[in-house]
């Protein structure tokens, strides 16, 4: 898919845009605030509650906790737990404990018990972490966006919602907060996050790849480089260790070329000129001669041409 079609990219470059036309736009926080209204429970009514829970679970539960936590999106922290996304943070550390217990390696029968349990720690992990924490809201931020302009899009002409939002004490912005408490928006917000988290993985795997694959290939040429600065040195060095013996050897050259006569350049000797040659009847000059101009030819008395010789008589 081409990258500029990408909807994680195209959703950042929305939020920019915004930000730049309209307010800055705020750090996501890592937890939504808890609800005032909420009724807490005290640690031993937890406890109370957890132990009647347990009393009711039995195996074929625990074994469907185990698949479902196998088979939950490895990229998100909050399906693995069993978490809506706008959970607060107690919530996820009651859904921790509760799920872990469910699905402790003492307890449940399950072969895979203990992998299951080990990701239930990477989560719980992970959401304890603000790096962590601060890219997936990051991402969950960015599609819940994405939804919401679907929606607005989608409904634009429609009049039941239009007739909603005037009956609603709160206006369409009172629609649109139930309509995100629904069971719907949050599976359509799972299934946005997973396909940005999923581009998200890949982009970073693919540089991750790309910087190891530059890394070794820099290695290669530092290797290389090495090598060949080594090979360098070595020749250099039995190139310094034989000077001796070749200057040795052209001596003894240069003696036994002056013993046997006279010294050439170059040490080399010019061929001789033909003389004779079987295809030209003619006796070839010196290489000097070759080059020589023609002699003049003798002028008459007045300065013009030399006058005819006299015919000779033939001989009979």
């Amino acid at each position: 898919m081409d990258p500029d079609e990408d909807p994680l990219l195209l959703a950042e470059a929305r939020r920019a845009a915004e930000g730049e036309e309209g307010e800055p736009p705020q750090d996501e926080p890592m937890w939504p605030a808890e609800d005032p209204d909420a009724v807490k429970l005290s640690a031993a009514e937890e406890e109370a509650l957890l132990k009647g829970f347990f009393a009711e679970v039995r195996e074929v539960d625990r074994s469907n906790e185990v698949n479902r936590i196998l088979g939950a999106f490895k990229l998100n922290p909050f399906e693995q737990l069993g978490l809506r996304f706008d959970a607060t943070l107690d919530e996820a550390k009651r859904q921790y404990r509760k799920a872990s217990l469910l699905v402790h390696p003492d307890k449940c029968s399950h072969p895979h018990a203990t992998a299951a349990f080990e990701v239930l720690g990477q989560a719980n992990t992970q959401l304890q972490s603000e790096e962590v924490m601060h890219e997936l809201r990051h991402v969950l931020t960015l599609a819940r966006d994405e939804l919401r302009r679907e929606r607005k899009k989608k409904t634009k002409n429609d009049a039941a919602v239009r007739l909603a939002g005037l009956v609603h004490k709160e206006g369409r912005e009172g629609v649109e907060a139930e309509w995100e408490r629904t069971d719907g928006f949050h599976e359509a917000w799972k299934l946005k996050a997973r396909d940005m988290l999923a581009r998200a993985e890949w982009r970073r795997r693919k540089l991750t790849k790309r910087l190891k694959e530059e890394e070794e290939r820099i290695e290669e040429d530092e290797a290389d480089t090495r090598k060949r600065l080594k090979s360098s040195r070595e020749h250099h060095k039995k190139w310094e260790e034989t000077r001796e013996t070749r200057v040795g050897t052209w001596r003894d050259f240069a003696k036994k070329k002056g013993k046997k006569g006279t010294h050439l350049m170059g040490g080399l000797k010019p061929p001789k000129q033909k003389e004779w040659d079987e295809e030209h009847t003619y006796i070839q000059r010196p290489a000097g001669e070759q080059h020589r101009p023609p002699p003049q030819k003798p002028l008459g008395p007045q300065g013009g041409p030399p006058p005819p010789k006299p015919p000779q008589p033939q001989r009979r």
